[in-house]
């Protein structure tokens, strides 16, 4: 175990962070605000941890696969960690759990909150809540190795640890250039969205915040009532709308299109289940809503479209109150929680890839019992899928139902009805933000235990990594050679 190298790898992690920091302390410096020393703070403990590490003398450069995921579950523990400092220097979250509640649920993209007053926040604090969504949108790794590509072939485990989805590739031969590439096309679209809400009239300072939550696919938002407090825009909401749909299709995609192979991106099958399952979705909800509930047609699908695609991108955001929707369509939108977005997007969930290769898998084994000679390979898009990757698949389906009902049994110990219990673990694991009940859209985390919030803390923190390096950084195994 090259233990040397991950040191120096957090090291650097520190530093970027160290980095970030300086962004909300100009913000604060921008609107007058004395949380500037705060940030300061913060900054320089990050980049005085990030310096001490470095100092670890390197032997050698030469990183396995193991190496890189506990190099990885390392670094987002760590950022996890110190990312809350803003949060108790400002005094906006004093208890340190909370605190990092806040932050991991940030950094993952997950939106869930314990602040019950968001509009009070300094703009300072609120653009660091929106900045670590939009650090952990594509992934802090990701940004190290498009900024400093200095681990060789190694730097591929790096990649593949943080990236989402069953079936990790590059763009190009290096990887560093596809993280620039990546990282290249998440901020074009970060700009593309702040532009078009600023012409859709919302504030520059809410329209910076929101493309940011939005193409991280995160969910926080400066307003106590979420998008609802634009509702009367909708200009803004399908703006919202058209943009999450985007951040939660594989960005390779959005690369070949820019490429000009439209027409091989229209044929990935991925894509088309993901389009076909929110269409269905949002018009299975809108029949729901105007039958049971007598809303207009237009005002229907406008709500459900908007609810579909930001709960089935994991990104969370509302426009109204969906705990008090009629259950047929509150249960389509908790299978929406599980499903998620496609491979290589930012969004959290299952993975529509990963679905497809279980489907495909299932349908092989029914083959073989009625066929026992028959021999048949899965493929996907025409390409054969590796037997190691049906059985990662496989593995990562046990480990993902019995961590969410671990989680379940947890936050039951507070006294939420099983609703509640189960899909706050749920939202959590699939990076989603609201529940249900009294975890709502409307609602907040703020009345669980700090047992609970540590225990969902980490349930994000393995959705977001795709759960196999948080195990394997629990593992007493991993850390032995």
């Amino acid at each position: 175990m090259n233990f040397r190298l991950i040191a120096n790898i957090l090291g650097y992690i520190m530093l970027v962070e160290a980095g970030f920091m300086l962004f909300p302390l100009a913000v604060a410096l921008y609107y007058g605000e004395g949380t500037w020393t705060a940030f300061l703070y913060s900054a320089c403990i990050c980049a005085a941890a990030g310096w001490l590490s470095l100092r670890v003398p390197l032997k050698r450069r030469r990183m396995h696969r193991r190496e890189g995921y506990l190099a990885v579950a390392a670094a987002w523990l760590v950022l996890g960690l110190l990312g809350a400092l803003p949060y108790i220097f400002t005094d906006a979250i004093p208890n340190y759990i909370d605190a990092v509640f806040e932050t991991i649920s940030g950094l993952t993209t997950t939106g869930s909150t314990i602040l019950t007053e968001i509009e009070h926040l300094p703009r300072s604090v609120l653009f660091w809540r929106s900045l670590t969504q939009w650090m952990g949108g594509m992934g802090v790794l990701v940004l190290f190795l498009a900024l400093m590509p200095k681990l060789g072939a190694g730097a591929v485990y790096l990649m593949r640890a943080e990236s989402p989805g069953p079936i990790k590739s590059k763009l190009v031969p290096k990887v560093g250039e596809t993280a620039k590439i990546l990282y290249g096309i998440y901020t074009g679209l970060t700009v593309l969205e702040i532009i078009a809400l600023r012409l859709a009239g919302m504030r520059w300072f809410d329209a910076i915040n929101h493309a940011f939550t939005t193409l991280a696919t995160g969910g926080f938002s400066v307003k106590n009532t979420s998008i609802a407090a634009y509702s009367a825009s909708p200009a803004i909401l399908w703006i919202i709308t058209v943009f999450t749909f985007l951040a939660g299709v594989n960005f390779s995609l959005v690369f070949w299109i820019i490429r000009g192979h439209i027409k091989d991106v229209l044929r990935n099958s991925e894509l088309r289940l993901y389009t076909a399952v929110i269409a269905a979705a949002t018009l299975l909800i809108s029949l729901n809503l105007c039958i049971q509930s007598g809303l207009p047609l237009g005002e229907s699908v406008g709500g459900a479209a908007f609810q579909v695609v930001t709960i089935m991108t994991t990104t969370g955001y509302a426009t109204k109150d969906f705990a008090l929707w009629p259950a047929f369509s509150q249960t389509i939108l908790v299978i929406l929680m599980f499903a998620g977005g496609c491979a290589g997007s930012t969004a959290g969930g299952f993975k529509i890839s990963r679905i497809q290769i279980l489907v495909k898998s299932l349908r092989r084994d029914l083959q073989r019992i009625s066929h026992p000679n028959h021999v048949s390979v899965i493929t996907v898009d025409g390409q054969m899928v590796e037997e190691h990757v049906v059985a990662s698949a496989q593995a990562y389906t046990v480990a993902y139902l019995l961590i969410l009902l671990s989680g379940t049994l947890v936050v039951s110990w507070d006294n939420l009805g099983f609703t509640e219990s189960f899909v706050a673990a749920l939202t959590c694991l699939s990076n989603v933000g609201p529940g249900l009940g009294l975890l709502g859209p409307m609602a907040n985390f703020a009345g669980l235990s700090l047992f609970s919030k540590a225990v969902l803390s980490l349930l994000m923190l393995l959705g977001r990594l795709e759960i196999m390096p948080i195990l394997m950084l629990m593992n007493p195994g991993s850390w032995k050679d």
